[in-house]
């Protein structure tokens, strides 16, 4: 009778310790030969990554369209922080409510379906965002909106600094995982498992389903949206890659090649895609087909991604 809750503190204690560590390596990180771009870059899509795994790894529902929050999140905070002459903490929480607003819309309209049509009225969303970006003025077109002066945090910490910036996103990054981690262990998240899990069922113990899928929705995008006015702090550009269907395509990639309905995968997934973009850009075009063949072949042969097969592989050690 006691072997479940064992199991369940031991899974508990491993989690806490995967989570010490990897905080250590964070904090540590410049200091050791990684480069911070790369970390920052790595920490907003990781960011982007674990708000889509909220989405499809616990809720089951597939989004084709999360790059709108993070590209229109991206756009707002870049206006602002530029032409309208925000502070940097102003253009992210702004960023952030728009990306809000526009995943509540979307929400409304797409969660009245379900599989491939819910995956299909994200994406054409998704699309119009992107045109919308790509002829309105002041999102300047092809050449998006360059030049984001990152300004001073709170009027105090100088973001022109490099440890400074990237502290700061570190900060950012653990206070989004953490949230979700929070989500996921809390009496809603077992109802959202439980719809991923059999919806029926749920709804016939009392859930309003739709309801629960409509804020596990608002809440992905609201964090994407955080991970695109991040990036556009950082890099100092909201451009149209961040709308792009591609983008959409990259976070599911992210999400399954680092184990979907795990905590710490998409994390992992994240890092793992955006290392593979940095050290292998000299290859040009065959980048991407590097990327995919990697994906078909984690797809086949460690269909629960690199940390659902590292859990397995450990549980059946233990076992």
């Amino acid at each position: 009778m006691s072997a479940a809750p064992d199991t369940s503190n031991a899974i508990a204690r491993r989690s806490r310790i995967a989570l010490w560590l990897g905080l250590a390596l964070l904090l540590v990180a410049p200091f050791i030969g990684l480069y911070p771009v790369f970390m920052m870059k790595a920490l907003c899509y990781a960011i982007f990554a674990c708000a889509f795994n909220l989405l499809l790894g616990y809720t089951g529902l597939l989004s084709f369209g999360h790059a709108a929050f993070l590209g229109s999140a991206a756009y707002a905070t870049g206006w602002l922080v530029r032409s309208a002459h925000w502070s940097p903490e102003l253009g992210l929480l702004a960023g952030v409510g728009v990306a809000a607003g526009l995943g509540l819309v979307v929400g409304l309209i797409a969660i009245r379906r379900q599989g491939i049509y819910f995956a299909m009225i994200t994406l054409a969303l998704a699309q119009m965002m992107f045109f919308f970006a790509l002829q309105a003025k002041f999102t300047g077109g092809e050449d998006g909106i360059q030049a984001v002066p990152r300004g001073r945090l709170f009027g105090l910490i100088d973001l022109a600094h490099p440890l400074a910036i990237y502290y700061t996103v570190l900060v950012i990054f653990v206070v989004a995982f953490l949230f979700i981690y929070r989500i996921i262990h809390s009496p809603f998240g077992q109802v959202l498992k439980a719809i991923r899990e059999n919806e029926p069922r749920t709804i016939s113990l009392g859930y309003d389903a739709d309801r629960y899928k409509l804020v596990a929705f608002l809440l992905s995008a609201t964090l994407a949206g955080l991970a695109g006015a991040t990036k556009a702090i950082v890099f100092q550009l909201a451009s149209l890659t961040d709308v792009h269907w591609s983008m959409s395509g990259e976070v599911v990639l992210m999400t399954l090649l680092g184990g979907m309905g795990t905590i710490f995968g998409p994390v992992v997934g994240a890092f793992v895609i955006i290392a593979l973009e940095s050290y292998l850009a000299g290859f040009g075009e065959w980048v991407t087909i590097i990327t995919g063949v990697i994906f078909v072949i984690c797809v086949l042969a460690f269909r629960r991604g690199i940390v659902g097969e590292l859990a397995a592989w450990w549980a059946k050690r233990r076992g």
